[in-house]
């Protein structure tokens, strides 16, 4: 159990829109939903494995299991394994008289369950995604059914829950595909094949690269998310990225994880949930890793966000100027997302890749500087704030009709000073329509910009 584990659960699902049908937070007639409060069940079922002999108590110490594995390979195993030939030298109910396991029990001496792996049988079963798999029982050890503190291990737990509540699929990763021919062998052991779900192993997801298994480490080591929601791990310390916090709207995220190994039957791409609610199919997975590609990701956010609706957008940029400090009003919110969702990949990048539009920049390219800024251009500049001053209907032509008619006067070509005077507004080479910019700013700051540009460029 990792605190705060479980509300993180909860509350990715709810942001990507998935609502269980039951759950802690929505009780219904499956309840309890956490194991720590199916105990008691999973005991009762655990017994009734021993007593149709199925499965039985072992007495070992971590440290006599180790002693005889090291016989075992002293004698030539390679791969000693808790199974048929291990259980008839260990301590267990299998080896022990009734009397002893008795009286080891009302010492309340340490035991686990283990399940009583056939030590002959050919296990088959069909999985949804790789057809039939074929699995003797010899290779496969007695696996932990319940621990030493009471608590089930997965392989009972999901087996028991599963059937109790009635699960139709069970659909996990593929690296538990070695551990479903076990799952099989308990549901028939509890008499439960008429009703056992159908399994479906997914393939892994693989590095950007598509070299080996994503993991935590990967998303770390590269800066990209992995996880839905930022996590801040309470054991480590560790603080791995979400895809919220870096920007990405729920629905880019489930489209791009939808076509992770799944594809539907045209070539077609934009899914929201409840398109994939009516077209997804186990059929359609394919059996191969699946590359995480983030470029896809942040491609997939972009179409999100240019056609989302502006009054949406301006919310969530309003939301992300709050945590920054930023005091503007909806409108300017507004402005500022018609200036730039054409621009950028996330909204967050609307203040990064603009902040001056909140105010005067801090920093300037002084390469542009270098290139573009003259004493030249003082004069026009200097008369060009003054007239925007006077400008009643302040509109982006009427700032541009502004700006020739002083050119027009000083005899200057507008594009031997649109980047300059971008410069003096902006700190920037590039970026939105200027006369847009001008047009928020409103003609008062434009004035203010020019003068401080002037009074503090360096001219070569």
């Amino acid at each position: 159990t990792v605190e705060g584990a479980e509300n993180y659960i909860v509350e990715s699902l709810k942001w990507l829109g998935i609502e269980p049908d039951e759950s802690p937070e929505k009780p219904g007639k499956f309840a309890p939903y956490r194991q720590s409060d199916r105990k008691e069940v999973y005991r009762g079922y655990a017994e009734t494995l021993i007593e149709k002999g199925h499965a039985y108590y072992a007495f070992d110490t971590q440290e006599e299991i180790e002693e005889m594995k090291e016989k075992m390979i002293a004698a030539g195993v390679v791969q000693p394994q808790y199974n048929a030939v291990m259980r008839a030298r260990m301590k267990n109910s299998l080896t022990l008289s009734s009397e002893e396991v008795n009286t080891l029990l009302a010492e309340n001496t340490p035991y686990v369950i283990r399940v009583k792996m056939p030590a002959k049988e050919e296990i088959r079963f069909k999985d949804e995604i790789r057809d039939w798999v074929v699995v003797h029982s010899s290779t496969l050890d007695d696996k932990v059914l319940l621990k030493s503190d009471g608590m089930p291990t997965y392989h009972l737990a999901n087996i028991v829950d599963d059937h109790l509540m009635e699960i139709t699929h069970v659909i996990r990763g593929e690296e538990w595909l070695p551990s479903a021919p076990l799952h099989v062998l308990l549901y028939q052991f509890f008499g439960w094949e008429d009703t056992r779900p159908s399994f479906a192993h997914l393939p892994l997801l693989l590095k950007p690269d598509g070299k080996g298994k994503l993991s935590k480490r990967d998303g770390q080591k590269q800066g990209i998310p992995v996880f839905p929601l930022a996590w801040n791990d309470p054991e480590t310390g560790e603080s791995l990225k979400g895809f919220r916090e870096e920007g990405y709207f729920a629905k880019a995220v489930v489209n791009f994880l939808a076509l992770l190994g799944w594809s539907p039957s045209s070539d077609e791409e934009m899914f929201i949930l409840s398109d994939l609610e009516k077209l997804f199919s186990l059929d359609r997975i394919s059996k191969g890793g699946a590359r995480f590609d983030i470029e896809k990701a942040k491609w997939f956010n972009e179409y999100y966000l240019r056609n989302e609706q502006m009054d949406v957008l301006a919310k969530e940029l309003a939301s992300v100027g709050s945590t920054r400090g930023i005091n503007a009003s909806e409108s300017q919110y507004m402005e500022v997302v018609n200036l730039m969702k054409d621009r950028v990949t996330f909204i967050p990048q609307m203040i990064d890749s603009a902040e001056y539009l909140f105010g005067k920049p801090k920093e300037f390219d002084e390469k542009t500087i270098a290139k573009k800024w003259s004493s030249e251009l003082f004069s026009p500049f200097t008369e060009f704030g003054e007239d925007l001053k006077k400008v009643k209907d302040l509109t982006s032509e009427n700032a541009k009709n502004t700006l020739v008619n002083v050119l027009e006067r000083h005899e200057m070509p507008l594009g031997k000073v649109m980047q300059a005077l971008r410069l003096a507004l902006t700190g920037q080479a590039g970026g939105p329509d200027l006369m847009d910019i001008i047009v928020f700013l409103g003609a008062d700051e434009v004035a203010s910009r020019i003068k401080e540009a002037i009074e503090n460029f360096k001219i070569n």
